[in-house]
């Protein structure tokens, strides 16, 4: 005869969820875009499942596909990178610009590298 004792039975214990800010996830996403990137290379340097960066970047490009489909008109595509930094991609053209630039010099910048 087999017994089963309950406390046996009891899974393992919870473990607290971990919280990444936006700035990490906008970094290791944007690495993880990189041409020729492992994305598990990535993840297993980080701690995280490759999974996990999977979903990140399938989100972004998901923003990225929303943000288009908002914006017609817009050439460029806007992300976001680690620190207080944009990045715009315009065609083959790359512009980058922290949040403080004004928005007249970024204009002109844009205007600029869409006419190139």
């Amino acid at each position: 005869m087999i017994e089963a004792v309950a406390d046996r039975l009891e899974g393992a214990p919870r473990q607290l969820r971990r919280r990444w800010s936006d700035e990490f996830k906008a970094q290791v996403v944007m690495e993880a875009l990189e041409p020729g990137a492992s994305v598990s290379a990535i993840a297993r340097r980080i701690g995280i499942h490759p999974s996990q960066l999977f979903a990140w970047r399938r989100d972004v490009r998901a923003e990225r596909r929303r943000y288009r489909s908002r914006h017609p008109s817009c050439e460029g595509v806007v992300a976001p990178v680690a620190g207080a930094v944009i990045e715009i991609a315009i065609g083959e053209v790359i512009v980058r610009a922290g949040v403080d630039v004004d928005e007249a010099q970024l204009q002109r910048v844009i205007r600029a590298a869409r006419s190139a």
